[in-house]
């Protein structure tokens, strides 16, 4: 059978990807190793999300309990539990991409995709069975697995990814997290939640590097208040793996010497997962080279998501994969690139940003004005006991408008959304504050924060 389009990876790219084109009329095969959804969904966002919320809600018990007035005896909890919750949420939620697969005519195909030649296409499932198909395009959106560290490689025991991370047996007693961006700081904060003395390593100055200087301050400061140790700006000097343990010798202002712990999760980043066959050019770091409309090097063959390299995002991913099928089988349009992308991270205080932060506005010298609000100004935040945190919201002096959103708090991944409106749409503070935000609600710290910027804030 002939297809117009074969996706080549089951993620928010590839299920994405195929679905549209169908949507668009094309005749569409998905072909994932694993299971549809992807990394994402089975292994990443969706079950991280599902294990974070137990945290949340076991650390909110066993802390403020008297603060909203309960008592609680003997609260206890099954880790077995809690990780085959998150396990049932990943198992839905692809139950369900495969389901709406098949409502959009989209031919499935668990197995390992391979470019064997122009138009071709083969598929080796788990048995060894394989077939080939034919296409008239190809679109790789095959993603990213964890990358280790070369002097300590994972065995799924004593060295892990974020993968076993998720499916662990036996808690820790004691875990050393290599890498304090998003993957490692959600982590820590799961496991500490749960009891396990957690150790965070980053070799650069400030926890998840990428955000603003101060989220990354105020966040240190408070996961050291929930009992993690943060040793930033400190380099892994050695490493022994004992099978049993592990021994992690660092240098840092803050600890020297060896640190000793059950388990070591390395989240120092990701790296790219190519599809047998033949290999379009690639980057200098290994990722797919794409253009314009999103094709690489090979004839008839695209490719969108992380795979084509940062940022690796699951939402930019989709994104990618849209733009790519429309600028395919559109006639007339022209695909965009990813220009402003919300980043989030789901420890507790959450953490979201869109945008520019003050370190890249001054690095490119472009004149800003900040409008900073604490959510211990909004009404909502302390009726909810969730008054930590602050939005910070930078503006252009010449124009007025919005150059970058930072916010750290309650609800910070939700109420980024506003912002990436506003900045798509190069709103001005006073365009944003003249928008009526509902009372009490926590987006009013929004609201405040463009009042800030002006010198007009009210309630602080």
């Amino acid at each position: 059978m002939a297809y117009d389009l074969i996706v080549i990876g089951g993620g928010p790219a590839g299920y994405v990807a195929a679905i549209r084109a169908a949507q668009l009329g094309k005749k569409v095969a998905c072909v994932e190793a694993d299971r549809a959804g992807g990394t994402c969904l089975n292994w990443g966002c969706i079950p991280t999300k599902a294990l974070l919320k137990n945290a949340e809600l076991y650390h909110t018990l066993t802390h403020k309990a008297a603060e909203f007035g309960l008592k609680i005896d003997g609260l206890s909890y099954d880790w077995s539990a809690v990780v085959g919750r998150s396990r049932k949420v990943s198992g839905r939620l692809a139950g369900g991409i495969e389901f709406l697969l098949k409502k959009n005519k989209v031919d499935y195909f668990n197995g390992l995709g391979a470019i064997e030649g122009p138009g071709k296409v083969s598929v080796t499932a788990a048995d060894g069975s394989a077939q080939t198909l034919e296409t008239q395009h190809v679109l790789i959106a095959t993603g990213c697995k964890s990358r280790g560290l070369p002097s300590l490689p994972f065995n799924g025991t004593s060295v892990i990814s974020s993968k076993e991370a998720m499916v662990l047996a036996v808690q820790p007693k004691e875990m050393i997290i290599i890498g304090a961006g998003a993957i490692g700081v959600e982590f820590a904060y799961i496991y500490n939640a749960f009891g396990t003395k957690v150790t965070l390593v980053e070799m650069l100055p400030r926890i998840l590097p990428v955000e603003d200087d101060e989220v990354g301050d105020a966040l240190e400061k408070s996961l050291i208040k929930q009992g993690i140790r943060c040793l930033t700006n400190t380099k892994v000097t050695a490493t022994a793996d004992h099978g049993d343990h592990v021994e992690i010798t660092v240098e840092g202002p803050k600890a020297s010497g060896v640190l000793r712990a059950d388990i070591c999760l390395v989240a120092i980043g990701i790296q790219p997962v190519l599809p047998d066959g033949l290999q379009p050019a690639l980057t200098e770091r290994g990722y797919i080279q794409v253009g314009t409309r999103y094709e690489t090097s090979l004839p008839g063959v695209y490719a969108a998501g992380d795979i084509t390299g940062p940022p690796w995002l699951a939402h930019t991913a989709s994104y990618e994969a849209v733009q790519a099928v429309e600028g395919l089988y559109l006639a007339g349009h022209t695909p965009r690139k990813v220009k402003n992308f919300p980043g989030c991270t789901y420890c507790h205080p959450q953490v979201a940003s869109v945008g520019k932060t003050e370190r890249e506005l001054k690095a490119a010298g472009i004149a800003y004005k900040v409008g900073k609000i604490p959510f211990v100004a909004i009404g909502k935040a302390i009726a909810s006991g969730e008054a930590e945190g602050f939005a910070k919201l930078l503006f252009g002096k010449t124009h007025g408008e919005l150059l970058g959103a930072h916010i750290i708090g309650e609800n910070a991944t939700e109420l980024i959304a506003e912002m990436g409106l506003a900045l798509d749409q190069e709103l001005t503070a006073e365009e944003i504050h003249a928008t009526i935000h509902a009372h009490p609600t926590m987006s009013e710290v929004i609201h405040e924060a463009a009042l800030a910027s002006e010198g007009h804030a009210i309630h602080v």
